[in-house]
């Protein structure tokens, strides 16, 4: 089987890692990262696409199809951080 896998977070240290698995397994054959900001790699296996609000997909929308895994490894750091800066509800 393989795998085209869809990662968000991967300028983090736990999505660098499981970029990096993704990357170097052969049953991996497409990996499309969705980031914030540019991750700055560069792989024939990787694509990637730029967006800023997570809560909202749908200018992306069009290009999640087709992939069928995927990591949510999106995060901020709370270091520094009040309560109500962390949380956002919805």
């Amino acid at each position: 089987m393989t795998i085209r896998a869809i990662i968000t977070g991967t300028t983090g240290m736990v999505g660098e890692g499981v970029l990096l698995e993704c990357l170097r397994h052969p049953d991996v054959e497409q990996v499309l990262i969705v980031n914030r900001k540019p991750g700055g790699v560069s792989h024939p296996k990787l694509r990637e696409i730029i967006h800023g609000d997570f809560f909202d997909l749908t200018p992306i929308e069009h290009e999640l199809s087709g992939y069928n895994a995927c990591f949510f490894c999106l995060g901020v750091s709370s270091v520094g951080m009040s309560n109500e800066e962390y949380k956002h509800d919805i």
